[in-house]
C-alpha cells in the first residue's frame, strides 16, 4: 500500500480527516499492524492539522516506548505514580469541584467496575498515558499492580473533591501516603565527567546524521535554522550529550526561549517562532534519532506552545492600489549604483510574481534557458536545477500576454546564458545570492514604493494576491494550485497533470493590471 506524506488524510466521501502513518518495520510485530490509522473526528482543515500534530506526537511516544525494554516497577514507584494521578486530579478540580451528586456517581462507577473485574476498561488507558508521560514501559505484572493503585488514587481524589463540593477544604490526611516521584535515571544520566558523548550520541552528531539523510529533500535554510536551535540548546544545557536530555530539559529550554528578547526588535520571541522553529527542529531531529535507535525516546514529543490566532485586519495580499503602485515603480526604476542584474530584478520579478503567483525566490533564480516558445506561447520552467524550489518538483507556467507585451521575452533573449537576476557564488551556490536579492526586492517595496503595512509581506503578498484574483475571475482551483506550485491536500490531487493548455486558458482570464508607465502611456492599455 502506498501512503501519502505525513499529513491529515481527508476521506473522499465523508469529508472527515484521518491520521495515517506507516509503522516502522521493527515495530510492526509489536503493534500488530503496519499502519496507524484512525479518525481525527473533524471536517475542518485547520483543526485537523492541529489534532494531527498532537496525534503524531502521541503515536511517536508510543513507538518510542515500544523500543524500551519492559522493566518491573517497585512498590514505591507504583505508589508514587498513583500519587501523580491523585495530585493532578485534585489540583485541577478543587477550585470548582462541581456537585456532590457528580462525585457520588463517579464513586459508584468505580465500585461497580471493581466488583465486575473491569478496572482495565475503567483506568487502563489512564495508566498507559501515565507511563507514556514518564517515558516508562513496564511488564504486565507491574502494570496490573499500577492499575489497582491508580484506581485507589482515583477513589481517594473523588472523595476529597466530594468534600470540597460541601465547602470542606480540610487537607486530605491520606494524601501524604503517596511518596514523591523520582524519575527513573538511565546510565546516560551520569555526570558529564563520568560519561563522554561521542558520535551520534551527541546533539551535534544527531543533527548531522539527520541532515545527511534529509539534505536531498530540504533546503539549507532548514538546516541553518535547526543548527541554530541545537546550538542554543547546547548552550542552555551546558553539554552536548543527547542521551542526557530529558523532557523537562526541553520544556525548560522552551520557556527560556519564550522569555528571550530579540535585540533587534526589543521584543520577546513570539510563540509562533518558538513553536515552528525551535520545537519543530527538536522534534524532527530527535524523532529521527528514535527511529534510527540512537535514542530510546523523543524528549521533545508532546511539547507544545499555544499559538494565538492573529487578528486579521486586512488581506495578506496586495490590494489593487498597492499592486498598481509597485508595478508602476518597477517600470520606472532607475539603475543608479545597483548592478545590472539587481536593476533587472526590480524591473521584472514583481511583474512575474504578479502574473504567476510564484514564490519570489523561484522568479529571482530564473535562467535564460528557463524560457521557451511552446507553439507560439511563451512558457517559463520553474525547476530545482536553477535553485531551491519548495516542492522539489519542476513546473511549467505559461506567460501572461501582458508580460509578453511589456517585452520580457526580448529581455531574456538578449541576456547571456545562466541566471537572469543574480550571480551565483564562486562555488556555484545560488541560495546566498538569492536571499540577498529577495531582501533587496523587499526593501524596494517597503522604502522606494512605500508599501509598509506589516500585515502584507513585501514579496509573498503577490502569492496571496494571485489566489484572490483566481477567485475573482473564476479560475479552476486545481489548475491554480499547479500554477503556483501548491501541494495538493488530498491523495486524489496527486493524480494527473495540469496541462499547459489548461494553465494558459486560466491565466488568460486575468485582465491586464492597469498601471501608469510614463514612458509608454498606461501599461494596461497597450
Amino acid at each position: 500500500m502506498v501512503l501519502p506524506m505525513s499529513r491529515p488524510h481527508k476521506h473522499p466521501k465523508t469529508g472527515v480527516f484521518y491520521f495515517r502513518k506507516r509503522v516502522p518495520a521493527d515495530l510492526i510485530e509489536l503493534r500488530g499492524r503496519d499502519v496507524e490509522y484512525f479518525s481525527l473526528r473533524t471536517k475542518d482543515c485547520s483543526e485537523a492539522k492541529r489534532v494531527y500534530a498532537e496525534a503524531l506526537d502521541r503515536v511517536e511516544r508510543q513507538w518510542a516506548l515500544l523500543r524500551i525494554r519492559p522493566e518491573p516497577l517497585t512498590q514505591r514507584q507504583i505508589m508514587s505514580l498513583a500519587g501523580i494521578v491523585y495530585a493532578e486530579l485534585t489540583a485541577d478540580l478543587q477550585d470548582e469541584p462541581g456537585s456532590e451528586a457528580t462525585w457520588s456517581h463517579v464513586l459508584r462507577l468505580h465500585r461497580q467496575a471493581r466488583e465486575a473485574g473491569k478496572l482495565e476498561q475503567w483506568v487502563g488507558a489512564s495508566v498507559d498515558e501515565l507511563l507514556a508521560k514518564q517515558g516508562l514501559r513496564t511488564d504486565d505484572h507491574s502494570r496490573a499492580r499500577l492499575i489497582e493503585a491508580v484506581d485507589g488514587a482515583f477513589v481517594q481524589a473523588a472523595e476529597q473533591l466530594q468534600r470540597n463540593t460541601q465547602g470542606d477544604y480540610t487537607p486530605d490526611p491520606q494524601a501524604a501516603r503517596f511518596p514523591s516521584w523520582e524519575p527513573v535515571k538511565a546510565a546516560a544520566d551520569s555526570p558529564r565527567e563520568e560519561r563522554k558523548a561521542s558520535g551520534k550520541e551527541s546533539l551535534t552528531g544527531l543533527l548531522e546524521g539527520w541532515w545527511k539523510e534529509r539534505r536531498g529533500e530540504l533546503s539549507s535554510r532548514t538546516y541553518e535554522s535547526y543548527s541554530a536551535t541545537f546550538r542554543r540548546l547546547r548552550e542552555f544545557l551546558k553539554h552536548d550529550d543527547a542521551l542526557r536530555v530529558r523532557p523537562e530539559d526541553v520544556r525548560d529550554y522552551k520557556d527560556h526561549r519564550l522569555e528571550h528578547v530579540d535585540p533587534r526588535t526589543g521584543k520577546a520571541l513570539s510563540a509562533k517562532t518558538v513553536s515552528h522553529s525551535d520545537l519543530a527542529g527538536l522534534k524532527a531531529v530527535f524523532g529521527w534519532a528514535v527511529n534510527n535507535h540512537y535514542l530510546p525516546s523523543n524528549p521533545a514529543a508532546g511539547l507544545t506552545v499555544k499559538v494565538g490566532k492573529r487578528k486579521v485586519a486586512r488581506s495578506k495580499g496586495f490590494t489593487d492600489d498597492e499592486a498598481s503602485r509597485i508595478l508602476s515603480a518597477c517600470l520606472k526604476v532607475e539603475r543608479g549604483s545597483t548592478t545590472a542584474r539587481t536593476h533587472a530584478a526590480k524591473r521584472w520579478v514583481p511583474w512575474l510574481c504578479a502574473y504567476t503567483g510564484a514564490r519570489v525566490g523561484e522568479m529571482a533564480q530564473l535562467r535564460r534557458e528557463d524560457l521557451r516558445d511552446e507553439n507560439g506561447r511563451w512558457v517559463i520552467t520553474i525547476t530545482p536545477d536553477a535553485g531551491t524550489v519548495k516542492t522539489r518538483e519542476f513546473r511549467e507556467v505559461p506567460l501572461h500576454e501582458h508580460l509578453v507585451a511589456l517585452g520580457f521575452p526580448e529581455f531574456v533573449q538578449a541576456s547571456p546564458p545562466g541566471h537572469l537576476f543574480l550571480k551565483p557564488a564562486a562555488d556555484g551556490d545560488v541560495e546566498g545570492p538569492r536571499k540577498g536579492l529577495t531582501n533587496r526586492l523587499s526593501e524596494f517595496v517597503r522604502s522606494d514604493v512605500g508599501v509598509v503595512d506589516p500585515v502584507v509581506q513585501p514579496n509573498h503578498g503577490w502569492r496571496h494576491r494571485f489566489k484572490t484574483l483566481s477567485r475573482r475571475y473564476g479560475l479552476d482551483r486545481d489548475v491554480v494550485k499547479a500554477i503556483q506550485g501548491h501541494a495538493g491536500a488530498e491523495t486524489s490531487e496527486e493524480y494527473g497533470d495540469s496541462e499547459l493548455e489548461a494553465m494558459a486558458l486560466n491565466i488568460d482570464r486575468i485582465p491586464r493590471i492597469v498601471v501608469e508607465d510614463t514612458r509608454r502611456g498606461p501599461a494596461g492599455a497597450q
